[in-house]
C-alpha cells in the first residue's frame, strides 16, 4: 500500500492515510487501498474496532484537485460526447468509489472511529461521517465549498444529519468552516482534545470499545443505523446523490470551463485554509 498504512494492536486496527504532501486529498488509487484496509479490518477476527486517521497536518483536503485532475478518472470521462456517455460514466463511479464507499464503511460491521485534525474539506466529511464516532483536535475546521461547482453538495450528503437543518444550510450556502468546538456542540463531533493528545485519546477510547463484547457491539451498531434508516437516511442520501449528479449534467451543457473554474475555486480555497 504506498497511501495507506495499517496496523493492529491490542483489538484496534490504525488505518493512516499517508499523503501528508498532499494534506491526504484522495485520489482513485487511495480510496481503493483504504477500501481494501477498511476490508481486511472486518475480516480479522483479531480486530474489534477499526481507527481511522491521518499523517500530517490535515485529515483530509478532500478530492485531488491538481493541475492534472482532468486526466485522472472520473474527470478524465466527464466530457466524453459521445450520446453524453460521459456523464454516465461519471455518475457510475462516483456512485461506487464516492457515495457507494462512504455508504459501505458507514454499515461495516464493527465501530469505527474517526481522529481528525486540521481541516477536513468537502470528500473529507465523506471519510470521518461514516465512522461511528469521531474525535477532533483542538485544530480541527471542517467544510464543503462545492457550490463553487454549481453543485449542492458532496456525493455523501450527511450535512442534515450531522448538522442540522438550518446549520446545514448555512454551510452548504456560504461554503464556510465550522470550528471543532461548535461541530461539537451541533453534535457531529463526540470529543474535542489538544492536538497532541488526539492520537492518544483516540487509542484509549478504541480499546475501551474494542474490551466489549463483539456481538453486542454488532447489534448496538445496526440498532442505531437502522433507527436512522426508518428515520429516511438512506434514501435522502440516495436522493442527494441523484442531485449532486444532476449538478455534473448542468456543468456538462455549460461545458468544461465551467467545471474547471469551479476546480480552481476550491483548490485556492483549500490552499489558502491549508
Amino acid at each position: 500500500m504506498s497511501f495507506i498504512e495499517y496496523n493492529v494492536d491490542n483489538r484496534v486496527a490504525t488505518i493512516t492515510l499517508n499523503r501528508p504532501g498532499q494534506h491526504n486529498a484522495q485520489n482513485a488509487a487511495l480510496l481503493k487501498e483504504l477500501d481494501e484496509a477498511f476490508d481486511r479490518a472486518v475480516d480479522d477476527i483479531d480486530v474489534g474496532v477499526i481507527v481511522l486517521q491521518s499523517n500530517g497536518k490535515h485529515f483530509s483536503a478532500g478530492h485531488d484537485l491538481s493541475d492534472d485532475v482532468l486526466q485522472c478518472e472520473p474527470w478524465s470521462t466527464m466530457f466524453d460526447t459521445v450520446e453524453q456517455e460521459g456523464l454516465t460514466k461519471l455518475y457510475k463511479w462516483e456512485l461506487k468509489h464516492y457515495y457507494g464507499y462512504s455508504k459501505k464503511w458507514r454499515d461495516l460491521p464493527k465501530p469505527t472511529i474517526a481522529a481528525v485534525q486540521g481541516a477536513c474539506i468537502a470528500a473529507g466529511l465523506m471519510l470521518a461521517w461514516p465512522c461511528d464516532l469521531i474525535i477532533a483536535a483542538d485544530n480541527a475546521r471542517f467544510s464543503d465549498p462545492v457550490i463553487n461547482m454549481g453543485i449542492g453538495g458532496v456525493e455523501y450528503h450527511a450535512h442534515t444529519w450531522e448538522f442540522g437543518p438550518r446549520k446545514a444550510k448555512e454551510l452548504l450556502f456560504t461554503g464556510g468552516f465550522i470550528d471543532a468546538n461548535e461541530a461539537h456542540r451541533l453534535g457531529m463531533v463526540n470529543r474535542v482534545v489538544p492536538l497532541d493528545e488526539l492520537h492518544q485519546h483516540t487509542r484509549t477510547l478504541a480499546e475501551e470499545i474494542a474490551s466489549k463484547h463483539a456481538h453486542g457491539l454488532l447489534m448496538a451498531k445496526q440498532a442505531v443505523n437502522q433507527t436512522l434508516d426508518a428515520q429516511g437516511q438512506t434514501s435522502s442520501l440516495q436522493n442527494a446523490y441523484n442531485l449532486h449528479a444532476l449538478g455534473h449534467s448542468n456543468a456538462w451543457v455549460m461545458e468544461e470551463q465551467i467545471v474547471l473554474a469551479g476546480l480552481s475555486e476550491m483548490a485556492k480555497a483549500n490552499k489558502k485554509e491549508s
